[in-house]
Parts: structure tokens; C-alpha cells; sequence
């Protein structure tokens, strides 16, 4: 099962495969990353006009390579001619899972139709067991958690959060408040610290977190400051575009993950 969380600091994740010193979501990022020591991998997935799982971050393909058009409206075959500013083309989920057995999966599925072909593949390439399933949508993970049940660990969604947050506010029962937990295969809440001027990241957040056993990932962290700040206050993740400086960070206060990564 993938690791959501190890004693003595916090787990790493290259956002979008650490997207502030590779181009983001590549191939070419992956490795980095995975050179670096990294071995959590933070992707998004979209689905092409003929079904095919790519690794991606926007519902376009425009900001990030040499062409123009909505993922669902191109083929592969078309997406496939495109190149990113160092030449390389867009991954595919199935590729990345192959080049990359030693590493763990953070998988974002950005839309509904994604959900069914991403589970064959995760299915057919035996990855259950090293990839976590997020998404905004509780839709979209009651889908996912109704096909696979626990074997497939996935995050909270939104709403979920939310009632997280009143259970941590009325340091009640996270259950009471309906908030799933690892016996439907959820292991992981995924926030930023802040949104909206409300900061969700607190001493009693964590607690009801940790209460409902769940790990508490904070997203999208780049500033050094900031990093520290949460791994003093005791968080189990920090996604980050410089996975560079957070391994650096943690090195300088003698931290460092320890687990081993999944069997090839």
C-alpha cells in the first residue's frame, strides 16, 4: 500500500513531477525527481478524444506545449506530435507506471471521463498498490471507491474537507461528522494551508486528521519559510515544484524519508 506518511519528517511529493526544474508532468521530470531521491510523483490525469490516459495538468494543451486545443478533442496521435520547450511529448499513465516502478503515484483525475480507463490501467499494471487517487470531486471518488473499494487508496474530497474542518473546529468525532477514513481506502487529506483568507492548517486540523487516520498533505509549497513552518508544525507531506530545496530543507534539520519503494 502506498506510503501516505513515515516517522521523522514529511514525505516529499514533486508537484506535477517537480515542475520548477523539468518541464511539469514529463518524462523528463519523473526522472529528476526520482534522481533527486524523490520517490512521490504529484501527476494529473485527462482522457483524449479516443481514450487514451495522459499525464497532464490543464484541460488544454496550449501553456505547456507547441500547440493548441482541449485534451478531449484531440486524438492521441495528435497530442503525440506536440513538444513540450525541451522537445519531449506528453507521457502517457501507462508508460509512466512502466519506466517507473520504484515510484509512488499521486494522480490527480482532473475529469469524470478519466475515471474508468485510468482504473483499467492502474488494474492491468498491478499499481494499486503505489498510487493515490485525489480529485476535488466526492463524485468522482465515490466512483473510484464503489469499483475498487480499499484496495486503491484515494484523498479527500472537497466536501469532506469541509466537514473535516467542523469536526476539527468542535474537536468532535471526525466519523460523526461523516468524514471517511482508511477503512474505505481513504488515507490521505490534500490542502493548501491557506484558501480563501481561512487558514485550514492548524494544530487541531492535524489532530482530526490524524484522529481520523489520515495523513495531512499541504499543497503547492515553494517558499523555504514556508516549508519549514509545516514541517515544525508536524504535517506528513509537502507538495512541492522544487523538490531540490524541500530534500535540502529537511537534510539541514536531519530529516529524510525512510521506506522502501515499491517491487519492481
Amino acid at each position: 500500500m502506498i506510503p501516505v506518511h513515515v516517522s521523522g519528517g514529511p514525505l516529499v511529493f514533486a508537484h506535477r513531477g517537480g515542475g520548477a526544474e523539468a518541464p511539469e508532468n514529463s518524462m523528463r521530470a519523473f526522472a529528476h525527481a526520482r534522481d533527486l531521491g524523490v520517490r512521490h510523483i504529484e501527476t494529473d490525469a485527462h482522457l483524449s478524444a479516443d481514450g487514451v490516459v495522459v499525464l497532464h495538468h490543464d484541460p488544454f494543451v496550449d501553456r505547456t506545449y507547441d500547440g493548441t486545443g482541449l485534451i478531449a478533442n484531440l486524438t492521441w496521435q495528435e497530442i503525440s506530435r506536440l513538444r513540450d520547450p525541451e522537445g519531449g511529448r506528453m507521457p502517457l499513465l501507462s508508460e509512466a507506471l512502466e519506466a517507473f516502478p520504484d515510484l509512488y503515484f499521486n494522480i490527480d483525475a482532473k475529469v469524470p471521463e478519466v475515471v474508468g480507463p485510468l482504473l483499467e490501467i492502474l488494474d492491468s499494471h498491478g499499481a494499486y498498490g503505489r498510487v493515490l487517487i485525489a480529485s476535488f470531486s466526492e463524485e468522482r471518488l465515490h466512483l473510484i471507491r464503489a469499483a475498487v473499494g480499499n484496495e486503491l487508496t484515494t484523498s479527500l474530497g472537497v466536501r469532506a474537507v469541509v466537514r473535516l474542518m467542523g469536526a476539527a473546529a468542535t474537536a468532535s468525532s471526525p466519523v460523526r461528522w461523516g468524514v471517511p477514513g482508511p477503512k474505505l481506502g481513504v488515507r490521505a487529506v490534500q490542502v493548501p494551508e491557506s484558501f480563501g483568507g481561512i487558514r485550514l492548517v492548524t494544530p487541531r486540523f492535524l489532530a482530526s486528521a490524524h484522529r481520523a487516520g489520515l495523513a495531512v498533505h499541504v499543497w503547492t509549497v515553494n517558499d523555504a519559510a514556508q516549508m519549514m513552518r509545516l514541517v515544525d508544525l508536524g504535517v506528513d507531506g509537502i507538495m512541492t515544484d522544487r523538490p531540490t530545496e524541500a530534500l535540502g530543507l529537511l537534510q539541514a534539520r536531519g530529516l529524510r524519508e525512510s521506506f522502501a519503494p515499491p517491487a519492481s
